[in-house]
């Protein structure tokens, strides 16, 4: 079990607000968080490799979702001997 940091009450009302959404709606939650998890993955991308252009720093963010195999054969990119 996960641990939860949230007032059961304060989960009540959130689930039942879940509840209330349409699916539109739920999914443009989905994708909002989608994101901004992809924003701040490029944000520590760029933090580490502030001199790279957008095409390494598109292939580094990648290259933290995909298994190195489809980028070396997708990307010619080795994030073995690359990095991340």
């Amino acid at each position: 079990m996960l641990p939860n940091d949230t007032h059961p009450k304060i989960e009540a009302l959130l689930i039942e607000g879940y509840r209330r959404m349409s699916v539109a709606e739920k999914m443009a939650r989905v994708t909002a968080m989608s994101r901004a998890v992809q924003e701040l993955g490029l944000a520590d991308v760029r933090r580490a490799h502030p001199h790279a252009d957008e095409r390494e720093l598109a292939l580094r963010l990648a290259s933290r979702r995909l298994d190195a195999e489809t980028m070396r054969h997708a990307f010619d990119w080795d994030p073995e001997t690359k990095g991340f």
